[in-house]
């Protein structure tokens, strides 16, 4: 594992799956903590709904007369339509300013370009002048993992970006329809073939985050994973010249 991996393990950061997970992988962009927020607050109302509900169910069918209340009457009518109606209200205005949110893109500092291949990823760096940083990022065979890599999840060459700045991601596919998708960062998005879709996101702290093709694209669909590795801008800086050295060379 990488350094700014063992800091994120260290500081007690979950970026990677684990097994029988339940929840979602800790947020590293305010757009993911944005959506788990959204996320609990549904559950809770999801719990009072469920508990409300089961409990007229009980009453209902344990009450000599008590059926009566909830199947006659206007004003049950009135209630049952306007206390759910005011519920999917509560829940539209917060997951319309998520969705808006989420496909806002404001003065990226970096642009990359991903392409979707059968069956691995393409990346492009274009915004540097003099030369354009392009390489394959392959999944890692099981048979090559070191000590604390991840099967199915590590690759040969990482997507690196530095943390505190807006990157934006475009997204095509040269072959079939893929999807580019890292939970961590609240990101995923279609690679449609002739087709540039565009996402963004805002990594706030050093890491490495995982994830994969969430579009059944064939035979080898789960081995073309996606890693992102967030670092400093310094050491962003220094992968750049070193990549650009390696082209010149």
């Amino acid at each position: 594992m990488s350094v700014d991996a063992l800091w994120g393990l260290s500081l007690g950061f979950k970026d990677v799956p684990e097994p029988w997970q339940l929840g979602f992988q800790d947020a590293a962009s305010p757009v993911m903590e944005e959506v788990i927020y959204f996320h609990d607050q549904i559950m809770f109302i999801l719990m009072i709904i469920i508990t409300t509900v089961l409990w007229l169910i009980m009453r209902a069918l344990t009450g000599k007369h008590y059926d009566r209340y909830l199947t006659d009457g206007t004003l049950i009518e009135i209630i049952w339509t306007l206390i759910p109606a005011a519920i999917l209200i509560f829940i539209a205005f917060p997951s319309l300013k998520l969705l808006y949110l989420m496909d806002e893109v404001v003065d990226p500092a970096l642009t990359i370009k991903a392409i979707g291949h059968q069956w691995y990823w393409s990346y492009e760096y274009s915004d540097y002048p003099t030369n354009t940083l392009e390489f394959d990022s392959y999944m890692v065979p099981t048979s090559d993992l070191e000590n604390g890599d991840l099967r199915l999840l590590e690759v040969d060459n990482r997507l690196v970006v530095p943390i505190q700045t807006q990157v934006r991601v475009l997204v095509t596919g040269a072959d079939v329809i893929h999807s580019f998708a890292v939970p961590s960062l609240g990101v995923k998005i279609d690679a449609v073939p002739g087709r540039l879709n565009q996402t963004n996101f805002f990594v706030k702290r050093p890491g490495v985050f995982y994830g994969q093709c969430s579009e059944i694209c064939g035979a080898n669909h789960s081995f073309m994973p996606i890693v992102v590795e967030a670092v400093s801008l310094d050491k962003y800086i220094h992968w750049v010249e070193s990549q650009a050295n390696e082209l010149t060379d």
